[in-house]
């Protein structure tokens, strides 16, 4: 009872942020974790008048508006909807970034709507006593809580988009080629999606549709093929085990371990994982792999994997692209690789490696 909600008051990795009991104790129950430590820390205890919130609440934590952050761990703590003893007036959120304020986007509303219909979201953007707070544990996130808890799965398959049915053809790929490299993209994914549209695949932008649009696709599909990314995500909150999933890596790194991870404790089926890039390209600014450096894809690597799979046909033989092909993509893109890209150091030795292993055992 009386709980105060504190909102961060600086944009950062790491905030002090939270909810605090009635005696201004900190409840450490309600911080947002990341892998091994806290990326909400105990707050100051508030001075001054408080904005006042009657009602029940759950508490929600932190509120993304990063599409992939916000699947994670923004819906960690919605498990507990199924365990009340008696309804709340909604969720209750704090904004990552402070000057986000109270904005909700699309996805924000319609994933709730799509766990408990009708159920509101509040964001405090001010220090907040509410009159009462249901804090649940963290039951998803980054880390090997990637899995999820018991409840936090079943609740998601006990309640998220019951109501959507599937639509959509049985051969998918899911492509960020519409974000660009910025964002993650990958050199070469226009001719990947050439060579799965020529095997029946259908190129899907979850960016370009609504949610429910993309969980009728996700449901239709026997056979899914995507990009790493956090559409994936979704697709592990509704997918079965009945289908088969390739993800394609486009960088290096950890996260790639934990979106496997989620797909196969969620889905109950374990993905096929394709590391097949040629290489990958970082700002020479930059000068190391991170989520602004983008991937080359090996197309024959990736090709060779899928036939294997059963992803497409056994006979399929996809060539390499020859080096004017690989300027003219860049050109393509804008992108001048001489001038403004180096090849990421990490991957350059990872290959080094590689060579020396088949030299040894070859």
């Amino acid at each position: 009872m009386d709980a105060t909600v504190v909102p961060p008051a600086e944009n950062g990795f790491v905030q002090a942020a939270g909810v605090l009991d009635s005696d201004g104790t900190y409840c450490a129950h309600g911080a947002l974790w990341r892998r091994f430590r806290p990326l909400t820390t105990e707050p100051a205890r508030p001075e001054g008048d408080l904005q006042n919130l009657p009602g029940r609440w759950l508490w929600g934590g932190v509120l993304w508006a990063h599409f992939g952050h916000f699947l994670v761990e923004s819906t960690s703590r919605l498990w507990a909807l199924e365990h009340l003893d008696q309804p709340v007036d909604g969720v209750l959120f704090i904004p990552k970034r402070p000057r986000a304020g109270e904005n909700l986007r699309g996805f924000h509303t319609g994933f709730l709507d799509m766990m408990a219909p009708g159920l509101p979201i509040r964001v405090a953007t001010a220090p907040t006593q509410v009159e009462e707070l249901i804090v649940p544990g963290q039951g998803f996130g980054l880390g090997l809580i990637t899995a999820g808890t018991d409840r936090f799965r079943t609740a998601i398959h006990n309640r998220f988009a019951k109501n959507v049915a599937a639509d959509g053809p049985e051969r998918i790929y899911l492509s960020r080629s519409a974000l660009g490299l910025g964002k993650g993209g990958l050199l070469g994914e226009e001719r990947l999606e050439e060579l799965l549209q020529a095997e029946g695949y259908e190129i899907f932008h979850p960016q370009q549709h609504d949610l429910a649009t993309q969980i009728a696709r996700y449901k239709a599909a026997k056979q899914m093929i995507a990009a790493d990314g956090s559409a994936v995500h979704l697709y592990a909150m509704v997918g079965r085990p009945d289908q088969a999933v390739a993800m394609i890596l486009r960088r290096q790194s950890r996260s790639n371990n934990l979106l496997a991870d989620n797909v196969r404790h969620f889905c109950g089926t374990e993905p096929t994982v394709i590391s097949a890039l040629r290489t990958e390209w970082v700002r020479k600014s930059q000068n190391k792999s991170s989520r602004l450096s983008f991937g080359e894809l090996d197309h024959a690597a990736i090709g060779a994997a899928l036939a294997r799979s059963g992803f497409i046909s056994e006979q399929t033989r996809w060539p390499l692209l020859t080096e004017e092909e690989r300027k003219q993509v860049f050109a393509d893109k804008g992108l001048n690789k001489s001038d403004d890209f180096i090849e990421s150091p990490g991957f350059v030795r990872q290959r080094v490696r590689a060579m020396r292993q088949a030299r040894r055992t070859g």
